[in-house]
């Protein structure tokens, strides 16, 4: 199965499978029957390879019945990518209860296996009792689902680029759609660059049960206004917006066709525009406040800056602050800061630091006197504006009253590390008792970093002594 994101599909070898689909179309016909149109008229290259509709890799626990499904599709970027910390904010804003309800579907619409092994592995590293409890699930289509979008006429004026991208992502929109469709009673669309609100889920349940109660249909409800963000549908609405997107998918962007589709079900030629988008609000239902908001610049359209906010998402979240830090003694950076972001305002719970262009070498140290217990500690890099200004390769360092010989690592200057930033900005854990007092925290960079960096949160936690 996972041999052949490795390969293009081809017709040599195939022709077994050819003649199985002859046989099983022969089958289901007789005589002078009318042949209704299905998605091998759409995608007639599927008929060589039953496999096309099948996912190339998947990593699931099976969970099904779920009251809602997510999904999240994912390319890969020229620039920045945004997935783990997208995942973060849908996982961190769902209680135990919300996570039982639902499925994260992580669609990696790309057919090297290497880069989609790659995609997992950070996934697994990151959330891997979310994998293992099966809330969140990875899956990539095969090559062969794929037309030969080069064999393809541009349409709109579109560069072939654009053209391109736009018409994957409509067939990779519907492969997602039909995938998770039976897996439960909602699906919502996302993208992997979005932060989430808490209690997004209870919120998007609430406003659905409360129309379906009210005896209001509807077909879509939007929770961010944004593209296709945050759009939810009912499962069983699924197979008809996915055939639509096949129909036309390289006529125009997915989101256009989305709106086709709820004028296809409202409008007439008899009624005015305005009479027109007052029947597609009845069915396209929004709101509001949004609960998911877009993040990053990057398009996962390579060149394409997309600066775009929800003005309906409401004021986000900059900084984390706690004021019951220890005290200190002092405070040093060899990063230079930015304006009014200093070190010592981030520490207080005042704001965040903004450094520039941290560097190998460079260190963040916190200093006390008297030395304290240190019990636990919680840096965390990068906001929600600037998710890409964040400690990509830095260590947690303390200085303790002695060493535990064999059991930390020591730096030459004699730190012990006890910890280092993952891949979504952030570094926790707690201390041995053993290793108190600790007079000095120190962040250690290991590497040049192309941005600037954010600390956006720093919690100290200390332990009395007994």
């Amino acid at each position: 199965m996972l041999s052949s994101l490795k390969s293009n599909s081809s017709l040599i070898g195939a022709s077994e499978e050819i003649s199985e689909v002859q046989k099983l179309l022969e089958n289901i016909s007789s005589p002078g029957a009318v042949h209704m149109p299905s998605v091998h008229h759409f995608l007639p290259h599927l008929l060589y390879n039953p496999s096309s509709l099948k996912p190339s890799y998947q990593k699931t626990k099976g969970r099904n019945g779920v009251s809602m499904v997510l999904g999240v599709p994912t390319v890969k970027r020229a620039a920045q990518s945004y997935l783990l910390t997208t995942l973060q904010s849908l996982i961190q804003n769902l209680n135990q209860e919300e996570q039982n309800k639902t499925l994260i579907v992580v669609f990696v619409a790309e057919t090297n296996l290497d880069y989609v092994l790659s995609v997992e592995n950070e996934i697994e590293t990151q959330f891997s009792s979310h994998v293992e409890s099966g809330l969140i699930e990875i899956i990539s289509p095969p090559a062969s689902y794929y037309p030969d979008l080069t064999k393809l006429t541009p349409t709109l004026g579109d560069p072939l680029e654009r053209f391109q991208w736009r018409s994957k992502q409509s067939l990779d929109f519907a492969f997602l759609m039909m995938y998770a469709q039976p897996r439960g009673l909602f699906y919502t669309q996302l993208e992997d660059d979005i932060l989430a609100k808490p209690g997004y889920l209870t919120t998007m349940l609430d406003f659905a049960y409360t129309k379906i109660a009210a005896n209001k249909p509807w077909l879509i409800i939007e929770f961010c206004q944004l593209g296709f963000i945050g759009k939810m549908f009912k499962s069983v609405d699924l197979p008809f917006l996915a055939q639509f997107f096949i129909m036309f998918y390289n006529e125009k962007p997915v989101d256009w066709l989305l709106d086709d589709v709820v004028t296809v079900k409202t409008c007439n030629p008899n009624i005015n525009q305005k009479m027109c988008l007052e029947a597609k609000k009845a069915i396209w239902m929004q709101h509001r406040p949004s609960l998911f908001q877009h993040l990053g610049v990057h398009s996962s359209l390579n060149g394409k800056i997309q600066n775009l906010k929800d003005k309906f998402f409401g004021k986000m979240t900059l900084f984390y602050p706690h004021k019951t830090n220890p005290k200190f003694a002092s405070t040093e950076s060899s990063i230079a800061s930015y304006g009014k972001h200093t070190l010592e305002g981030a520490y207080l719970g005042k704001g965040y630091f903004w450094g520039l262009y941290p560097k190998a070498g460079d260190h963040i140290t916190f200093k006390y006197d008297p030395p304290i217990n240190l019990s636990r500690y919680l840096f965390r890099s990068g906001n929600v504006e600037y998710p890409s200004d964040r400690f990509y390769n830095a260590s947690v360092e303390i200085l303790p009253a002695e060493m535990l010989d064999g059991e930390v690592t020591v730096t030459p200057d004699g730190y012990a590390i006890v910890g280092k930033f993952d891949k979504t900005g952030l570094a926790e854990g707690f201390i041995n008792p053993k290793l108190f007092p600790i007079s000095e925290i120190r962040l250690n960079i290991h590497s040049k970093s192309g941005n600037w960096v954010i600390l956006s949160e720093v919690l100290i936690e200390t332990k009395q002594e007994s």
